[in-house]
């Protein structure tokens, strides 16, 4: 249950406004997810936010897909049920296939468990680890 209203196109500020014009036409959608209209309310935080993601998400080394997947595991080891869902989707339409989303599972779900034994044993790292 959202803690704040999520506001209609008709709600909003003539800043909040600009910035879904961007979304939209940046992702050639007219659709605008529930985040981008929670966030609205305040269209300061709304546009900084936007810009970032923009960015990173945007055109650069890594193809858009493997990007998608990577925010899935960033997503899954915060507990993000909304990120999860939507960047799933998002991979999936960028080519992700079945076999991948159950191997990015599998990785974060081995990550999370030696990442904890790893931090309750204290593990010192090697040396050969180290950048030079």
């Amino acid at each position: 249950m959202a803690t704040v209203r999520l506001l209609t196109d008709e709600d909003l500020s003539p800043e909040a406004n600009a910035v879904f014009a961007d979304i939209r036409a940046t992702r050639k959608s007219d659709f605008i997810n529930n985040f981008w209209r929670a966030l609205a309310h305040d269209p300061v935080t709304l546009k900084r936010t936007w810009e970032s993601v923009k960015e990173v998400m945007g055109p650069g080394v890594l193809e858009p897909k493997v990007k998608e997947m990577i925010y899935i595991a960033v997503s899954i080891a915060h507990a993000c049920p909304y990120c999860i869902h939507s960047h799933t989707a998002n991979a999936r339409a960028k080519g992700m296939s079945e076999e991948e989303y159950r191997e990015v599972v599998a990785i974060v779900g081995m990550a999370s468990e030696t990442n904890r034994l790893v931090t309750a044993l204290g593990v010192p790292i090697d040396e050969e680890y180290e950048v030079r």
